[in-house]
């Protein structure tokens, strides 16, 4: 006894699971999209709340993959210009001297430095025209200090008074062997969120794409 069997194929019923399909990628596209923005927009919201600045909180961006059409592969990737800075605030590191002498911290009345960020002892000595005097503490941080004045923004100048009146020793850098930077941000704990999202995020496309 033989038995033939036949598969007719509908052409709607092909018809319909191409619809599906696009519909899939679709929903997954716009899912990975939704999902991508709302985590740069999750960590420039910690970074200026963290008061760290809309400078490196502009600094995060994001990219959707494929960058043109749609996907059930589609994915985004969220990422920092500024990955050590992000990242410094986002572990909390100990920082340590490199050739194992101090770190030097400016104070106030060192001012800011010309090229921008953090100036250096030798920096401040080349624009003030002031030598820096070491001074050991036994308990707390040593310091380099200057005799001068103040000027009005608070940062040590030379002093052009014969009689000495006004001078002062100021206060220019702290100096430590090593500084633990405070964690300030959670980077991991946005990235979760944004990645447990996605299932449902897919689902509420694909159900919208339907009506």
């Amino acid at each position: 006894m033989a038995m033939k069997l036949k598969l007719d194929i509908d052409p709607d019923i092909v018809a319909m699971m191409a619809a599906e399909v696009a519909a899939g990628e679709r929903a997954v596209t716009a899912a990975m999209r939704e999902a991508g923005t709302g985590l740069k927009t999750a960590w420039r919201l910690q970074i200026t709340g963290a008061g760290l600045g809309a400078r490196l909180a502009n600094s995060i961006r994001s990219q959707n993959f494929p960058k043109s059409g749609e996907s059930l592969d589609a994915a985004a990737l969220v990422w920092s210009k500024a990955p050590v800075i992000v990242g410094a605030h986002d572990t909390g590191p100990l920082i340590r001297s490199k050739d194992g002498f101090w770190l030097a911290i400016p104070l106030p009345a060192a001012g800011k430095s010309l090229r921008g960020g953090r100036i250096t002892p030798g920096e401040w000595e080349r624009r003030r025209g002031l030598r820096l005097r070491f001074v050991y503490r036994r308990t707390g941080p040593s310091l380099l200090v200057a005799e001068g004045r103040l000027n009005t923004k608070g940062q040590a100048v030379v002093s052009r008074s014969k009689t000495g009146r006004g001078k002062v020793t100021a206060l220019i850098f702290l100096l430590v062997p090593q500084v633990k930077l405070p964690k300030r941000l959670d980077l991991a704990r946005d990235a979760e969120r944004a990645h447990d999202a996605v299932p449902g995020l897919i689902v509420a496309n694909w159900v919208e794409a339907k009506l």
